[in-house]
């Protein structure tokens, strides 16, 4: 519930957005002055809300979410049922069933289900008498509505408060952008008026989503790639959104963990999405007909940032590892300078994640995300997109399967020659390309072929990668205050490994 004298549709169409180095104090205030919501009144309410789930989490499978929520004072509370169906969690724009029933107490009512889809999960009651209390959220809204001319009507939720699976808790600090009457894309112009004087990032993941994992340990944990189902009948403009919301979710959600987590995963796999991402943009241009990708130039700085968090990483908990023995050699005095070769990187690498962080906060870096949210949401529908078509005697499984191999005949032709750095990186650039190609479109292609060329993509991959960390692990060593005679060791591993790096030929 937000507004009661609003009618709200079944169906509930709505924007998240996080709020990443926004001091919650202050945020209303900060909002309130923003000209979009500039001398419109604000309402405030305290929301408690119980869900509910199976053991064995049947609702969360079915991508259901079943809550009861208590509104008013705590002498004379008011209770809501709730009913959420058909989620998607691989865009923040949300386009799901609500069903909302006043109950009479905290006490879920099957009756309040009965002119919803609930009959469809549950047919005999039974889920609904196994259903028990799994996590609490527990905050204050605070929301102000913007009505336009052309009849449009948003409703705008600071949420601030927590999330609370059993002894465990978790803040919660997030802006919702509800659209009342109107059209999706006044939702991101909205947001974008917003991200011009606040930091805002979409966020993929619901409250319950995030509930559930909370209550598993698993919050902020790597989100690794999920490649899209598809079919040969899907038209090329759906599995090019498809497989793009798929991989540029992978991006932003590990971009939302990173701001609160420390695993090298996250940063590792958030540039995962980003490249695979880039790479899909690539394989389908084709579909994109007049309306080709949004620029990202604005998250530039935050992709070089990263990258060099990674390489810290890598050498940091990869690399450098292994070959700390033939280095130290049982030698103490050469163990103390390891050892203090090792602090350096850490510190480093703590520093180069404050630098993450810090350009996560970059107004002009949410808007960029935004922008390619909206333009994943829409481009199918646009002029022009819908001009992409096959050819009148091509399925999308030729498509893909003619799309695969120009990049196989592309690999081919780099692993002529290999002989220095700069044609290595290209054949393994090239070879991420095929694989994360293949990967995306495995199920429309020949199941032996694809399984080989993935394979030789990845061996490729790996052995030019495992030489080059090296040479990178040496290189963010000599920037370091350590001892000279441990960068030229390492420097001298580097030179070997890249000498015997043998690039293997599809």
């Amino acid at each position: 519930m937000k507004s009661e004298a609003l009618i709200r549709p079944p169906e509930e169409i709505e924007l998240k957005l996080a709020l990443p180095g926004s001091d919650p104090s202050s945020l209303k205030q900060r909002l309130a002055r923003t000209p979009v919501l500039a001398r419109r009144q604000a309402t405030q309410l305290q929301l408690h809300n119980v869900y509910f789930d199976t053991p064995g989490q049947l609702l969360r499978r079915k991508r259901a979410a079943l809550r009861l929520r208590r509104t008013g004072s705590a002498a004379k509370p008011e209770w809501l049922q709730t009913l959420k169906t058909g989620a998607r969690s691989d865009s923040a724009l949300s386009q799901r069933g609500e069903w909302e029933t006043p109950v009479p107490g905290e006490k879920l009512a099957l009756q309040a289900l009965q002119a919803t889809p609930w009959s469809r999960i549950d047919p005999d009651g039974s889920v609904f008498r196994a259903l028990a209390p799994c996590f609490v959220t527990s905050f204050e809204r605070t929301s102000w509505t913007v009505r336009k001319r052309d009849g449009t009507v948003i409703e705008m939720s600071l949420d601030i408060g927590k999330i609370i699976a059993g002894n465990k808790n978790t803040p919660l600090c997030e802006l919702e952008l509800e659209l009342v009457a109107g059209q999706p894309a006044a939702l991101f112009d909205m947001a974008q008026q917003i991200a011009r004087h606040i930091a805002v990032m979409p966020e993929n993941l619901s409250k319950s989503e995030r509930g559930y994992a909370l209550a598993q340990d698993a919050l902020n944990a790597p989100l690794h790639a999920q490649p899209a189902s598809l079919t040969s009948d899907i038209p090329l403009a759906g599995a090019a959104q498809r497989v793009l919301r798929e991989m540029f979710c992978q991006f932003t959600v590990n971009l939302n963990a990173l701001r609160n987590s420390d695993d090298p995963e996250v940063v590792h796999q958030a540039r995962v999405g980003w490249r695979r991402f880039r790479s899909a943009c690539r394989l389908f241009k084709p579909a994109f007909a007049a309306d080709a990708p949004p620029s990202w130039q604005p998250l530039q700085a935050l992709l070089a940032f990263m990258g060099e968090l990674r390489d810290l990483d890598v050498a940091r908990t990869e690399t450098l590892p292994p070959i700390a023995s033939a280095y130290t050699a049982g030698d103490a005095r050469r163990e103390e300078k390891w050892q203090a070769m090792t602090q350096a990187l850490v510190h480093a690498t703590t520093l180069q994640r404050k630098a993450v962080r810090y350009a996560l906060e970059a107004p002009a870096v949410g808007a960029a995300l935004l922008t390619i949210t909206q333009w994943l949401e829409a481009w199918p529908e646009m002029p022009g997109a819908g001009d992409a078509r096959l050819g009148p005697k091509e399925s999308l499984r030729r498509w893909a399967r003619r799309r695969i191999v120009r990049q196989h005949d592309r690999l081919k032709i780099a692993l002529r020659n290999v002989d220095s750095p700069e044609s290595q990186h290209r054949v393994r650039i090239l070879a991420k390309r095929m694989r994360y190609g293949i990967e995306a479109l495995r199920p429309l292609l020949p199941g032996r072929r694809a399984q080989r060329w993935h394979q030789q993509a990845t061996d490729l991959q790996t052995s030019i990668g495992a030489a080059r960390d090296v040479m990178q692990a040496a290189a963010l060593v000599a920037k370091l205050d350590v001892d000279r005679g441990l960068v030229e060791f390492l420097r001298g591993v580097a030179a070997g490994r890249a000498s015997s790096t043998q690039a293997g030929r599809p």
